[in-house]
């Protein structure tokens, strides 16, 4: 199955030159910083007008494998809790970009959470809006689809443990992105203050705390279950340290600092 592109002429634009030019530009912005290997990023999903800065930041700074596993958040509420797109291919003004359906069946077959399921895909945007950014760094490349919803932290350490195992038994190279903005629609200071919180524990790979910290201070983190998942991973896969590329809100874009968003770009390792 062929998934049409959903947001496209909404979170970026639909004209193929022009997306090309918007995406070049925000990638640009980073020119000349040297290209990092990253076991797994977190990267922004706003309209590319509010957090393509961040975005363009983070996938300027790393190396694109064959092989990107995406996990997203599920905004629809349609669909499993965890759910995969296992087979065919997704579309942006770009073109088309195949999923690894091999690395999918293998991930699914090692968590009993995960579902294959694509309701929860068709019209939610936090992976589609990453596709761009890495069409205009690598012309060919595959994903695995994956939208999480609220569980509990034996299911996000068990999908992470499989996306960990099914990675080493493929023994090839696979970037896990977890998409997610930051803190949503508070002042610009109590945003930074509560994304400062949020990404001290990431930085320390603290998955656990990470959750204990958006729950407890009411951080409306909307991808902090993608960001545990890939945390659990990562650590399986040897990650030791976390890198923040940049943070800001949607106040630097619109210069309205009394409701932000928050956006925060960074690099596991």
């Amino acid at each position: 199955m062929k998934r049409q592109a959903s947001v496209a002429g909404q979170f970026y634009s639909a004209d193929e030159a022009s997306l090309k030019k918007d995406v070049t530009r925000l990638l640009n912005a980073n020119k000349g910083s040297k290209k990092q290997k990253a076991i797994g990023i977190i990267s922004p999903h706003a309209g590319y007008v509010y957090s393509g800065a961040v975005a363009g930041c983070v996938y300027s700074s790393i190396e694109i494998p064959q092989t990107v596993i995406m996990l997203g958040p599920n905004h629809t509420g349609l669909g499993e809790k965890f759910s995969l797109f296992k087979n065919g291919s997704w579309q942006t003004p770009l073109g088309d970009v195949e999923i690894d359906s091999e690395l999918a069946e293998s991930i699914l077959e090692k968590c009993k959470f995960l579902k294959e399921n694509i309701q929860a895909h068709m019209r939610e945007h936090s992976l589609e809006v990453q596709l761009p950014f890495m069409q205009q760094i690598k012309e060919d490349f595959k994903i695995v689809p994956i939208v999480l919803s609220v569980y509990n932290m034996q299911a996000y350490q068990e999908l992470g443990e499989a996306i960990a195992s099914a990675i080493k038994q493929a023994g090839k190279e696979v970037l896990i992105i977890a998409s997610s903005d930051m803190t949503h629609y508070e002042p610009q200071e109590a945003a930074e203050k509560k994304d400062k919180a949020a990404i001290d524990a990431i930085l320390k790979l603290d998955e656990a705390e990470l959750i204990k910290r958006v729950e407890g201070l009411n951080i409306t983190m909307c991808g902090y279950i993608p960001v545990a998942v890939m945390l659990s991973a990562a650590k399986k896969l040897g990650a030791k340290e976390g890198k923040l590329i940049k943070y800001q809100t949607s106040g630097d874009a619109t210069g309205d600092y009394n409701a932000v968003v928050g956006y925060a770009g960074m690099i596991i390792q």
